[in-house]
């Protein structure tokens, strides 16, 4: 228990700024799939795609401060992804 606990308060405590940029990423993509989830049947993805781009932004953020690069490109690519799927979403592509 006490090397989980470590873990977190070292996460928050080597780049807080990141840490947070985490925890809204963590917030809004958890907010995002469970609205997909409960809509599985016919997903309103106008509404989907802005929390799961909020989620990878803050995430690309957090990575870049962090210095991960792989995990900055994955995320990266979700945000410019969800912008492209949002495009269609709402008809303009």
């Amino acid at each position: 228990m006490d090397k989980i606990k470590y873990f977190w308060i070292d996460s928050y405590k080597s780049d807080k700024t990141a840490f947070v940029f985490e925890l809204v990423s963590f917030i809004f993509t958890v907010i995002a799939s469970l609205t997909l989830a409960f809509n599985a049947k016919d997903p309103n993805m106008v509404i989907i795609y802005p929390f799961f781009f909020v989620g990878s932004v803050t995430q690309c953020y957090a990575s870049i401060r962090r210095g991960a690069a792989w995990v900055m490109l994955l995320t990266g690519y979700f945000a410019c992804i969800n912008v492209f799927g949002f495009l269609i979403a709402i008809n303009l592509i």
